[in-house]
């Protein structure tokens, strides 16, 4: 391609030893593409905290930046501060800031309501040492009331003091590229990273996309459908659909693309190969 552009991955925290056995490995794998950095999620309430943040630290063991996500929703203000406290103790200087979401069976939704507001209070109480990563939805968040609150939602978000966004992932470039449009209208002048998920598993990408509001044109899900098992030819379809967004996101001017890894290597490593990069 005719430019270069910026890569990040996200993992999860694995529960198993097998699974950090195999974290590593991809780790490992994706290091070879020199990474910007690399995020690892929280869980839905901070579920996943403690692991989270092993995870970060063996990650960074193994010569990665990596970059903790932090939700705001069913945690009180202490818990964020000691935990912010922590992370600045162990020398981390970028946290993804969202809001989260409720776990299941629970009511309510702690002292903060909206990532906008925990931007606010790790910068009034860090300033300035943290950069701080923010959620986009280029298709609307799934809880929104309707796209132009949603707008105005993610522009407070910035203006609270987050540097940079990473999209939900899509398979649409338009939809990118309105939402970059409607958001620098409204003041956001911050890059926007757009979030790319690979195909593997039709079934999966539909349970994920059902619950994030990830929309899947309809040419694309009628295609997998017609793969039925032949999982070598949905692979193609998918990696080659994908590549090909990839391709119009960076030539339309994304400054950069965040793989969503689920854990895996190789699908992220052949798009990146695809393009050159």
């Amino acid at each position: 391609m005719s430019r270069t552009f910026e890569v990040s991955f996200e993992f999860f925290p694995p529960r198993t030893d097998a699974g950090r056995e195999k974290l590593t490995a991809t780790r490992d794998a994706l290091m070879t593409k020199n990474p910007e950095f690399c995020s690892v999620t929280f869980g839905a309430g901070g579920s996943t905290r403690d692991r989270t943040l092993e995870t970060v630290l063996e990650l960074r063991d193994g010569g990665v930046d990596a970059v903790p996500h932090l939700s705001c929703i069913s945690s009180d203000k202490q818990e964020l501060r000691e935990l912010l406290a922590r992370y600045r103790e162990l020398g981390i200087r970028r946290i993804v800031a969202l809001r989260g979401d409720i776990p299941s069976g629970q009511g309510g939704g702690g002292e903060l309501r909206y990532a906008s507001e925990l931007i606010e209070l790790i910068r009034a109480e860090h300033g300035d040492h943290f950069e701080l990563l923010a959620a986009a939805y280029p298709e609307m968040h799934p809880q929104a009331r309707d796209f132009e609150s949603d707008l105005r939602f993610f522009a407070a978000k910035m203006k609270a003091g987050a540097s940079r966004a990473i999209t939900q992932y899509f398979f649409d470039a338009e939809a990118y590229f309105h939402f970059v449009e409607r958001v620098r209208a409204l003041g956001v002048e911050a890059p926007i990273i757009p979030g790319i998920m690979p195909v593997t598993q039709f079934d999966s990408l539909v349970r994920f996309s059902d619950v994030c509001g990830a929309g899947i044109p309809r040419w694309i899900r009628k295609q997998l459908e017609a793969y039925g098992d032949d999982q070598e030819s949905m692979r193609a379809f998918g990696h080659e659909m994908v590549s090909r967004l990839c391709e119009r996101l960076i030539e339309g001017g994304a400054p950069g693309l965040h793989f969503y890894t689920l854990n895996q290597a190789s699908p992220s490593l052949r798009i990146l190969d695809s393009l050159g990069r």
